[in-house]
């Protein structure tokens, strides 16, 4: 079986799905998503490529169900669909996965093959090598799962990399956490994610940061604030917030999910935001 075939085979599209497949490039995997889908709509932005996959469909019974997007995935709205399929530039890996995971209605799927590092780290877990930012911000969205190896030899010319193949599966209903907040900790916490909570929270460039959020928050909540620094200063608030949560000695790298919606919750709590 080839590696279209497989890939297609992982995304189990039932005939009454909307397939969304970003890069169709020559159109072969187009052609077998048409074959068990309801529609197929590509997003390509070369034209060579688009003129490649109509004349895969030119003159037979699927040439009504595909639909094609000339343009830029990252860029261009994005219609329905039940699944998404794609073979991409590896470069647009990250801000991809983001666009798909923040897509509104949710999907029930993606199936997209990625560089191996990058399809390994998005369901790295907490103390391995590969757990990072990126882990912890897909996982908090999305369930992520290990499809399949793809060699090198299977692409001409040969890549330098190996490649995955790996299904995301949104959580529905999705976590209710305000995203950009939670990135905002998750970014400082992964800043330097073999250090203590204590020692990365506590530098000044974080505290004054902190300290500006909370001066806009008090603000913006008819809080009353007195003039002057604040009393209790914001490095004795966090460090109360970390003892509380037992997590003054913990490690960034070795925290899960549930680790860090307890972490911002309780910084939310009295005040203390991120973004």
């Amino acid at each position: 079986m080839s590696v279209v075939q497989r890939i297609v085979d992982k995304a189990a599209i039932k005939n009454t799905d909307t397939v969304l497949e970003i890069g169709p490039g020559t159109g072969i995997m187009t052609v077998c998503m048409l074959e068990k889908a309801k529609r197929v709509i590509c997003v390509e932005l070369d034209p060579r490529m688009i003129a490649e996959t109509l004349k895969q469909v030119q003159g037979t019974e699927y040439a009504s169900h595909l639909r094609i997007i000339q343009g830029d995935a990252i860029k261009a709205a994005l219609p329905y669909f039940d699944v998404c399929v794609a073979n991409i530039p590896y470069q647009i890996s990250s801000p991809l996965v983001f666009k798909l995971l923040s897509h509104r209605p949710i999907f029930r799927c993606a199936v997209i093959m990625f560089q191996e590092e990058f399809a390994l780290r998005l369901s790295a877990q907490p103390g391995s090598a590969l757990y990072c930012r990126l882990s912890v911000n897909t996982q908090l969205l999305a369930r992520v799962s290990q499809l399949l190896k793809v060699g090198r030899n299977n692409f001409r010319p040969p890549p330098k990399v190996e490649s995955r193949v790996v299904r995301i599966e949104p959580r529905n209903p999705p976590p209710p956490v305000d995203f950009v907040e939670w990135d905002g900790l998750v970014r400082i916490c992964f800043n330097r994610k073999n250090k203590t909570l204590r020692s990365v929270m506590k530098t000044k460039s974080v505290l004054g940061m902190l300290e500006t959020n909370y001066k806009t928050w008090c603000s913006l909540n008819n809080t009353p604030l007195a003039d002057g620094p604040l009393n209790p200063p914001m490095g004795e608030r966090v460090e109360a917030v970390l003892e509380e949560t037992e997590m003054i000695q913990s490690r960034a790298a070795k925290m899960g999910v549930d680790d860090f919606l307890k972490l911002l919750s309780s910084f939310n709590a009295v005040g203390i935001h991120f973004r």
